[in-house]
């Protein structure tokens, strides 16, 4: 079975579809923003991603159980490996987001896609091989894609938030090594499943704590189509991320993961009648149209 899964992962047609559920997890993440906008009036930030992880964790346990599926797995080191980097680099990105204007926490975060475009030569050998010219162009869609990004966002910094913006750059590449892991148990054969669900435990073991000495609301009947709203979108998004970088080429993915910011952008616009100036268009544009050359050239 695990020859089989390697040979289709290798496979260009497959290789290059797999790529294409990153546009779904960066709708999925959008709707997420969302939702924790419109909780944070309620809820601290610990209390988010405890909720965020708890529902997924639970989800993908009902899921365990009904289908009787193993959780065990010769991998374990590295699951938890990829849970604790992914769960350090949520933490410095929020702590980004509470010292920095939210553009600019956002940006800096979004700077892993460039990160895994330096490490994956080095640390995703077992990926199917790119031709030069394939490689050159995917690592300028992913620099197109984040000049898009800092025209959308227009991230604004000062010299006194040079701490808050060392640690938002480590939210980028701390979120990049979790890519990395995130493509090396794929390669490894790994489910998507079983991945989201260490990440989701170990998140929600350690924000839970968090939680508990920050601050806990009490919770009432109306919150619970917001939380379920929260937790059920994450981990969607979870999954169809980690079933991207699986299947799909890491660098055209990378790439595609600017798709978030448009998505977020769009909503906004939709749901609470944000508008949009010219430099903001342009960096939409520039955002799909170096995710269109990168899903064309890793045919």
């Amino acid at each position: 079975m695990r020859k089989y899964r390697h040979a289709v992962l290798r496979h260009p047609k497959h290789w290059q579809l797999g790529s294409y559920w990153m546009l779904l997890a960066g709708l999925g993440f959008a709707i997420m923003g969302a939702f924790v906008k419109a909780g944070a009036a309620r809820f601290t930030t610990s209390e988010l991603v405890f909720y965020r992880s708890a529902f997924g964790f639970l989800m993908i346990a009902a899921l365990v159980c009904w289908q009787g599926k193993p959780l065990k797995t010769p991998l374990f080191a590295m699951q938890m490996r990829r849970a604790g980097v992914g769960f350090t680099a949520l933490l410095l990105f929020f702590y980004a987001i509470a010292h920095l204007p939210l553009a600019t926490a956002i940006t800096l975060n979004y700077t892993s896609p460039m990160f895994l475009a330096l490490l994956s030569p080095w640390l995703l050998r077992g990926e199917h091989p790119l031709s030069r010219q394939q490689r050159q162009t995917l690592n300028l869609c992913v620099v197109g894609g984040f000049v898009g990004v800092c025209l959308l966002l227009q991230p604004a910094f000062h010299s006194n938030q040079l701490l808050a913006g060392g640690i938002g750059l480590l939210s980028g590449i701390g979120a990049a090594f979790a890519y990395v892991h995130v493509k090396q148990l794929g390669i490894a054969g790994e489910p998507d499943w079983r991945t989201v669900f260490y990440f989701t435990l170990v998140c929600t073991i350690a924000s839970g704590g968090w939680m508990l000495i920050d601050h806990v609301t009490t919770l009432q009947w109306q919150d619970l189509p917001l939380l379920c709203g929260l937790g059920v979108s994450a981990t969607l998004s979870q999954l169809a991320l980690t079933r991207a970088y699986r299947t799909g080429n890491t660098l055209t993915v990378a790439s595609l993961a600017y798709s978030t910011v448009v998505f977020a952008t769009l909503i906004g616009v939709l749901v609470w009648g944000e508008t949009l100036s010219t430099h903001e268009i342009i960096g939409m544009l520039l955002i799909v149209a170096f995710g269109i050359l990168s899903s064309r050239s890793s045919r």
